[in-house]
């Protein structure tokens, strides 16, 4: 099994968790990467607990699910955006005005499409997540 894009399956996996009702998932390998989208999901109130487990691989994360996903996936290709067109972005990626968060990496870090705007930096689109 060859991984192309890590953050792709872990988003789908805690997906996955959470359509079948599961209270927490097992997401490997972990990356830096993964644990900001991570720590974005759950100042986003998306998900509980997550915690960084060594395996002497890659690691692994456990992430604690509280049933509030409807649906999370990744942006393909990465979009490069300014804090004025974030608007044209929340149109197409998200059901409606305010519900969800769009997951960018800034040069402040990963952030959400809130979090940027209020700091006014632009970024990559990663992930959505409602």
């Amino acid at each position: 099994m060859v991984l192309l894009d890590p953050l792709a399956d872990a988003l789908s996996t805690i997906k996955n968790a959470e359509s079948t009702g599961k209270s927490e998932c097992i997401i490997r390998p972990a990356s830096k990467l993964i644990g900001n989208v991570l720590g974005v999901m759950q100042s986003q109130g998306y998900i509980e607990e997550y915690e960084f487990i060594e395996d002497g691989k890659a690691g692994v994360f456990r992430i604690g699910l509280r049933g509030r996903i409807n649906n999370c996936r990744v942006i393909k290709p990465r979009i490069s955006t300014g804090v004025a067109d974030f608007e044209k972005w929340e149109k197409r990626f998200l059901p409606a005005r305010n519900f969800g968060a769009l997951i960018m990496t800034t040069p402040d870090g990963v952030l959400s499409h809130y979090d940027a705007r209020e700091k006014k930096v632009g970024g990559q689109l990663l992930a959505y997540v409602y």
